[in-house]
């Protein structure tokens, strides 16, 4: 499986904007040789990446930088959606309706992940279930950035009160990830 290069960018600036380039090269220095190279070298916004290494750079930031504590993971989503959602995508937040915004998510999945796919299943005027299915990799620390995605991106559109919840997850032997939301 592949990712975009944006998402491992907005890593790499979230960890720099948020703790500092001492810790960026305290996370650089705990992956393989090889990682290193590549997140030094110029990392091409619409280039796919292979996915173990955002596995690996997500699981060094949570482990160097989070205390171990995968909310980093979710802040790093919120960060990514903030960065995403106010340059390359901002048309995604148009019409600034949420619902509609959340229609858009498998073709927002299909930005970022090469394999896979997602629904969104409305449940109500200010809620619905968003699940992913055939992925061919996964990873808890990356479920926790969807949350954090999906919860700022809502917030960007003027929701209050998001709430989501991962019901079930793959990396926690489930067949696929899901997610519940709820807004005001």
């Amino acid at each position: 499986m592949k990712v975009k290069g944006d998402i491992l960018k907005a890593r790499v600036a979230f960890v720099k904007e948020r703790f500092g380039q001492v810790s960026w090269e305290k996370v650089l220095a705990s992956l393989p040789q090889g990682d290193q190279d590549l997140l030094r070298a110029s990392v091409v916004d619409v280039g796919w990446y292979d996915f173990e290494i955002g596995e690996r750079l997500d699981k060094a930031i949570v482990n160097v930088v989070g205390g171990r504590n995968t909310r980093v993971s979710e802040e790093m989503g919120r960060a990514s959606a903030h960065e995403n959602l106010t340059t390359v995508h901002s048309s995604f937040l148009e019409p600034r309706d949420p619902q509609k915004f959340m229609a858009k998510a498998p073709m927002i999945y299909r930005l970022y992940y090469d394999t896979g796919h997602c629904t969104w299943e409305p449940t109500g005027p200010t809620s619905g279930v968003l699940t992913t299915f055939d992925s061919e990799t996964f990873s808890a620390p990356d479920c926790a950035t969807v949350i954090g995605w999906h919860k700022e991106a809502l917030a960007m559109l003027g929701t209050k009160n998001v709430a989501m919840a991962e019901e079930t997850c793959r990396a926690r032997g489930g067949e696929f990830c899901r997610y519940r939301l709820s807004w005001s």
